[in-house]
């Protein structure tokens, strides 16, 4: 997983907004700095307003900003540019298929007559944070990525139940039925994992905890857009993608 890890949900007006980039797995992993030919979005977004980010290259937090003057919900995004894995295990590749739930991937794979010694995927990261000042009044909405969470209700309003409805986009449209894991970090750093679906219309609704830190993330596979088939496949070129989105926020205490 790879997603947006603030400093501080929580803010004042005249303090810093600051958030790492962390990649790992089960909500720890190391953090990475500012690396401009790494993303072709970084922006934060308040009250409708968007702003292009440009730190400075190396930069660790990555985001490092001045809070606003007002109570606001800050949406921060930010999206990579493609990265490449290679699984040289058939069994390695079908069991992220299964966990990430996309049963037609093997029959897929082996229909398009793909090598099984060697399979090349190139991914990229779509993510988001949401940070408050103050009281953090505020709506997220869609940003335009390739696929993103928007969060329905804001875990900072005054009135949130710990009822998180999200909904899921792919190319600006709902994903009906599809995977969402959610890592819930609670208090004592502990990591609890559990599956959702999103419904018809590409939502859901999740029960959260008040003091816990949460990850939501969704994985879109599709084949490649220059995959070849038949005499033209070489198993040098990808075959597979993945766009991973990813959702991180906290439930005030």
């Amino acid at each position: 997983e790879y997603w947006l890890s603030p400093l501080n949900y929580q803010v004042e007006s005249g303090e810093k907004i600051a958030a790492h980039f962390r990649n790992g797995e089960e909500f720890v992993g190391a953090t990475f700095p500012y690396l401009p030919n790494r993303l072709t979005r970084f922006e934060v977004l308040v009250e409708g307003q968007t702003y292009t980010l440009s730190p400075r290259a190396g930069d660790n937090p990555a985001l490092q900003i001045p809070a606003p003057d007002k109570d606001a919900l800050v949406v921060v995004i930010a999206e990579t540019t493609p990265s490449k894995v290679t699984y040289k295990e058939w069994e390695k590749f079908l069991s992220f298929a299964e966990h990430k739930d996309f049963p037609k991937a093997e029959a897929d794979h082996t229909a398009n007559g793909w090598s099984q010694e060697k399979i090349i995927e190139t991914y990229t990261r779509h993510v988001k944070t949401l940070i408050a000042t103050g009281t953090g009044i505020g709506q997220d909405a869609a940003t335009g990525m390739a696929t993103e969470f928007v969060a329905m209700t804001n875990p900072y309003d005054a009135n949130f139940d710990n009822q998180m409805k999200v909904r899921l986009l792919y190319q600006d449209e709902p994903r009906a039925d599809a995977q969402v894991e959610v890592f819930d970090r609670a208090p004592d750093d502990s990591v609890t994992i559990s599956l959702h679906s999103t419904d018809a219309a590409g939502e859901a609704v999740i029960p959260v905890t008040a003091g816990h830190e949460y990850l939501f993330d969704a994985v879109v596979l599709r084949m490649a857009a220059d995959a070849q088939t038949g005499g033209s496949y070489t198993p040098d070129e990808p075959v597979w993608e993945t766009l991973w989105a990813a959702l991180t926020f906290q439930v005030p205490q």
